[in-house]
This record gives structure tokens, C-alpha cells and sequence, in this order.
């Protein structure tokens, strides 16, 4: 099955989607204990051999956004995290999760209005989402993190993210940064993230994208 194809594994009481776009084989989902998801086997997804409760669990944890549900008989549907947090992970994407407006797309992408794997590389060829071009370009940063920010008043609401053209990513809304190491590090309400790959302060932008030639199309 091809990276950029789609998979749909129906069981009686919900429906489970794969989106070969977004996924990044974080496998969350192939290592969850259990029998929903098992590589090899065909079809790799079968719902009905765990508890519903198992299923929007697993899914949940997917944090590209690749994995997402439909439950059939109850009124049961994933709501995002009641924090919007930014985790710069090891040498590899952002993954953001909450109650994200991601602009530009694509309306057959419901997974990432919750959960998405943004590239901070520079090198996606599916931009702004992360495709592991990360790992053929050698990226390097730890994910540390030397700034606390502004602070929220609260927790929640929208995270807007906008895609400046040839330049950073620009969030507004309640915001947690988190190191690659798990530290909640940074909060605020408004931050431009670097996702060129040249900023001398990761994760910050630092205009480093002008002199590098960033391209973000």
C-alpha cells in the first residue's frame, strides 16, 4: 500500500480512516497492545477485535493526524485536547495538538483540525506537514528550547497556524511549547516558528529563512 493512499477498515460500531499523506509511521498504532492494527496482516486494521473505547483511544494517539473515526450508532466524535501544545521533537517535526485552524488544508484532512506533524526541516515536499525528508537531509535539533514567553491566561480555544510565505509559521491562540525532552518550556499567545531549518534559535524564527532561500511551495 502506497504512502499516498488512502485506507478505510469498517467495523459494526465504528469506522476507522488512514491517510497515507499524513502518516510519518510514528507507530503509535502498530505498537498499541492489542489487536486493532497489526502489520502484515491483511486488512491491517479490523475494529471489531477491540472494545470501541480501544479504537478512539489508539486513534487518538496518532499524532500526524493520519488515524481518525466514525462512530455509527452513538453521537460520539474526537474532541481536541483542552490545551494546544507544541512538542519540537528530537531531530524531527512539531506535533501539535488541540483545537487547531490549520491554514489552507485540505478539507479531506479531518484528522489535522486536532493532531498534526509539522515540518520544521525545511525539506517536506508536502508542506507544512512533516513527510520524514527530515531524516534524507540529516536535520539536527535536539529540541531544546531557551525562551519561557509571555504566559496565558488560560488554557484552550482556537490555535491558528498560517503558512508566511518563504517564511516561519505563524501561531495565534493559547499556546504551550513543550522541549523535545517533554518540559513545558515556552507559553504565550502569538509565535513565529522556525520551519526553514536555519534558525540559529530553535524553534524561534530569527529571519534566518531570507539568506537561506526558503522556499515554502
Amino acid at each position: 500500500m502506497g504512502d499516498k493512499e488512502k485506507a478505510a477498515f469498517s467495523g459494526k460500531l465504528v469506522d476507522v480512516e488512514w491517510d497515507g499523506r499524513l502518516c510519518i509511521h510514528i507507530a503509535e498504532c502498530g505498537r498499541a497492545k492489542g489487536e486493532l492494527f497489526v502489520g502484515g496482516r491483511k486488512p491491517w486494521g479490523q475494529p471489531d477485535l477491540v472494545s470501541l473505547e480501544e479504537v478512539l483511544d489508539v486513534v487518538a494517539r496518532c499524532p500526524s493526524g493520519a488515524l481518525t473515526y466514525e462512530v455509527k450508532a452513538q453521537d460520539i466524535s474526537e474532541q481536541p485536547d483542552k490545551e494546544n501544545t507544541v512538542t519540537v521533537t528530537y531531530n524531527g517535526p512539531y506535533f501539535v495538538r488541540g483545537d487547531l485552524e490549520i491554514e489552507n488544508s485540505p478539507d479531506d484532512m479531518p484528522g489535522v483540525a486536532m493532531r498534526a506533524a509539522l515540518c520544521r526541516c525545511g525539506q517536506s515536499k508536502n508542506k507544512p506537514f512533516c513527510d520524514n525528508s527530515h531524516e534524507d537531509a540529516g536535520f539536527r535539533d535536539y529540541g531544546a528550547v531557551g525562551e519561557k514567553g509571555d504566559g496565558i491566561a488560560s488554557s484552550g480555544g482556537t490555535l491558528a497556524i498560517k503558512q508566511l510565505p518563504d517564511g516561519p509559521l505563524l501561531l495565534s491562540g493559547n499556546i504551550t511549547i513543550k522541549n523535545g525532552c517533554g518540559r513545558v518550556a515556552w507559553s504565550g499567545t502569538q509565535v513565529a516558528l522556525c520551519r526553514c531549518g536555519a534558525s540559529n534559535n530553535k524553534p524561534f524564527c530569527d529571519g534566518s529563512h531570507t539568506a537561506a532561500g526558503f522556499k515554502s511551495q
